[in-house]
């Protein structure tokens, strides 16, 4: 697959990656836990097909320490005990979330419910942020068909303000 468009070379799109990029490392100093975040990134990515974003989240969460058991179950969380109640709630809101052309209620009562029980309100600010987060990119890379494979873990640490 070659790549339509690389944002990175033109001027624009890379003042606006600069800046998703901002957006995502205030995220991620956040109080929402990181292994949480990258499971909920890794999910986002995978439900949207985005392989860069598979390839980024993946070998990232592995270099924080990540488990590979974890890390592959992702897809299959709901079948799977390695995943905290909590974690699960989050794994339910990204997948809610990002198919909400899915779902004509778009988050449940039921998942938001669970969320509210695990997580403070700065976490929720985060989490909700961090899945409309995901998915923008997601969709950023997709559209201009981003392989993956390629991602090194701290390749876009130049890009922090």
């Amino acid at each position: 697959m070659e790549p339509r468009f690389d944002l990175m070379t033109n001027d624009l799109g890379a003042k606006i990656a600069k800046r998703v990029y901002n957006v995502a490392m205030l995220i991620e100093k956040s109080p929402l836990p990181k292994a949480t975040q990258d499971l909920v990134m890794l999910r986002a990515s995978q439900i949207n097909g985005c392989g860069f974003c598979v390839d980024y989240h993946t070998k990232d969460a592995a270099v924080a320490g990540e488990s590979a058991v974890r890390l592959h179950l992702v897809a299959a969380w709901r079948e799977s005990t390695v995943f905290t109640d909590a974690e699960r709630a989050a794994l339910a809101l990204a997948e809610e979330g990002t198919r909400l052309a899915d779902a004509h209620h778009g988050v449940s009562d039921e998942t938001w419910a669970q969320v509210r029980k695990h997580y403070d309100d700065d976490q929720i600010a985060a989490l909700v942020s961090l899945v409309a987060m995901i998915n923008a990119t997601n969709r950023l890379n997709v559209i201009v068909r981003l392989p993956g494979g390629s991602y090194q873990p701290g390749q876009f640490a130049g890009m922090a303000t």
